[in-house]
Order: C-alpha cells, then sequence, then structure tokens
C-alpha cells in the first residue's frame, strides 16, 4: 500500500502550510506584527495603518507566537481546524508506526512508550487548536503543556527505534537525520521556554522564532516517516490491532493465520 507514503506528507505540508496562513492573516489583520519587526514599543497610539498592511507599531500583545497568531477570527477558525485535522493525522501516523515496528517483532517497551506519547501528543493539540489563549489561557496553556514535550518525547523515542532498527546504509542517514531534527527540535523548545518568561521586547521575539522553528522542525520529522509507510501492508494494520487489544498471540495448535507477531517470551526483542 504505497498510498500510505502521502500520509506523513500530507500532515506536513498541509499543517505547515496552514500556520504560515494564520500568521499571515494575523499580520494583515493588525492581529500581530510581522516577525521581521524589531521594533517595539512600551504602548502605542491608535494605529494608522491601513487595512491590509502590517502594523507599524508593536507592544508585547502582537508577538506573533503561533497561539497570538490563531487567537482571534477569521484565523482562529483555521487554526482550530488544522490542529483537528492535524491531531488526527499524528495518531495515525503514530499507530501506523506502532503497527510496523510490531510487524517487524519489535515490540519493546520503547515502542508502545512511542506509540503512548504520540498520541498524547495529539490530544494537546486539540486543546491548543480549539481553547484560545486570549479567552481560555489555563486550557491554551495546559494543551501546549503536553503537547510539545509529549511531540519532542515522541521524535527522541523514534530516534532511538530508527537507528536500532537500521540495516541499509540509507537507513542510517535517515536515523542520522532524524537525530539532527531532534536536537534541533530540543534546543528550539528550550530556548523557547527560557525566553518565553521574560518580560522583554526581544526575548518575546525570540521565543516566538523559537515557537515556529520547534513546531516546523517537529512537522518536517513526521513527514520523514514517508520513508518506511511505503513498506506498510494490510497485515501492519492487523499487527497493530491484534496486539494493541490483547489478541495478537495464536497457541502453537490454532489453525489461524499468524500476523508475524511470534508469541514466545524469548522471540520478543525487549530494548
Amino acid at each position: 500500500m504505497t498510498a500510505w507514503i502521502i500520509l506523513p506528507i500530507s500532515l506536513s505540508t498541509f499543517s505547515i502550510t496552514g500556520i504560515w496562513i494564520v500568521y499571515a492573516m494575523a499580520v494583515m489583520n493588525h492581529h500581530v506584527c510581522p516577525v521581521e519587526n524589531w521594533s517595539y514599543n512600551e504602548s502605542c497610539s491608535a494605529d494608522s495603518t491601513k487595512h491590509g498592511y502590517p502594523k507599524s507599531c508593536c507592544t508585547l500583545e502582537d508577538v506573533p507566537l503561533i497561539s497570538k497568531c490563531g487567537t482571534y477570527p477569521p484565523e482562529s477558525c483555521l487554526f482550530s481546524l488544522i490542529g483537528n485535522i492535524g491531531a488526527f493525522l499524528v495518531a495515525i501516523i503514530c499507530f501506523l508506526r506502532y503497527g510496523q515496528l510490531l510487524e517487524q517483532r519489535r515490540a519493546s517497551r520503547v515502542n508502545t512508550a512511542a506509540l503512548v506519547t504520540g498520541c498524547t501528543n495529539a490530544a494537546g493539540l486539540v486543546v491548543v487548536g480549539n481553547f484560545q489563549v486570549d479567552y481560555a489561557k489555563s486550557l491554551h496553556y495546559i494543551g501546549a503543556g503536553v503537547a510539545f514535550p509529549a511531540g519532542l518525547l515522541f521524535i527522541c523515542l523514534q530516534c532511538f527505534l530508527s537507528y536500532h532498527m537500521a540495516v541499509s546504509a540509507l537507513d542510517f542517514w535517515m536515523a542520522y537525520l532524524r537525530v539532527f531534527l531532534s536536537t534541533m527540535a530540543f534546543i528550539s523548545l528550550v530556548f523557547s521556554g527560557i525566553f518565553f518568561i521574560h518580560e522583554s521586547f526581544l526575548l518575546q521575539h525570540l521565543a516566538a522564532i523559537c515557537e515556529w522553528v520547534f513546531v516546523i522542525d517537529i512537522l518536517v520529522f513526521y513527514g520523514t516517516f514517508s520513508y518506511e509507510f511505503g513498506a506498510i501492508s494490510n497485515e501492519t494494520l492487523v499487527a497493530a490491532l491484534q496486539h494493541s487489544s490483547g489478541r495478537g498471540c495464536k497457541s502453537p495448535g490454532s489453525s489461524s493465520t499468524s500476523t508475524h507477531l511470534n508469541c514466545h517470551p524469548e522471540s520478543i526483542a525487549m530494548i
């Protein structure tokens, strides 16, 4: 089923394009300042900027954090749509990746942890997308506090799994690419958090840039799964469903068809 290759690419393309459209709409509607504007003031008089053009006077309330870009309508509607569809695609990708590793006899605690963190990331994205920061700040921050660390942990676990199961030179190069993306995501998330807690125009602006780097980096990482998803088949789905429901193991005398899962403890690779 080579059609599964499209799924990770669709998530990356749809989400990255969507959030940049949200940003452009927020700038044009004077809800945030352009990311290239480093000039901020303590206060601004009535903004005389014409409709359809960026703001000329920016305060801390206008810093182009991703959440801030999706706070007010009409861009908030698109922001919620991206959050919901993106979360759904993330959950599917995590489940397929889990099943694919099971099919290759990689039943491990790391694989299970990756599935859990991936689905947790998806749940956090739903909360972030549907509870705008200016109207439901607590829920929005809870969602972000769940989604961002869970997303980072998911890609780190996938780096480990990618390197552990690499066979060919191309497999190792993909593992190295994922390690690079994970490192960039970790650095940008840490610096985003450090800059965000300071009430400084410069640091808040840097926090916004780091947040954008982190989110785009994570989405690009999800897109790399198209490399493995070309090998997904119906047996991959069966393996994941049977294992998750506890019916994956067959007795030695069973006449039913195996799903590539060996039930003997000594044959399960525990990482």
